[in-house]
């Protein structure tokens, strides 16, 4: 049995925290869900998508929409500052 590496928060949300530096390549896994392959190298502490998540489509964090995706996401990579914009400073 693989030992969980990501920290998916609530059931709603479309990315997980990774709890470890994930290579690329190794297999992120979660109570609940089959494991995947990261797509990119995942810093301990930030987030990897769950699933593929479109352009324009929210970012779903603690339940919460804490941004939009800014292009296409797959499936494991990383999520971060390069390709979403934050929903915090827009009024």
């Amino acid at each position: 049995m693989m030992k969980d590496n990501i920290l998916i928060i609530h059931p709603r949300d479309n990315v997980a925290v990774a709890l470890k530096t994930l290579d690329v390549g190794e297999l992120a896994a979660a109570k609940g869900m089959e494991a995947f392959p990261a797509l990119e190298r995942i810093v301990a502490s930030h987030k990897i998508a769950l699933r593929d998540i479109s352009q324009g489509e929210e970012i779903i964090k603690y339940g919460e929409t804490v941004a939009v995706c800014a292009r296409n996401i797959k499936k494991g990579e990383w999520v971060h500052t390069h390709n979403l914009e934050s929903k915090r400073w827009k009024k």
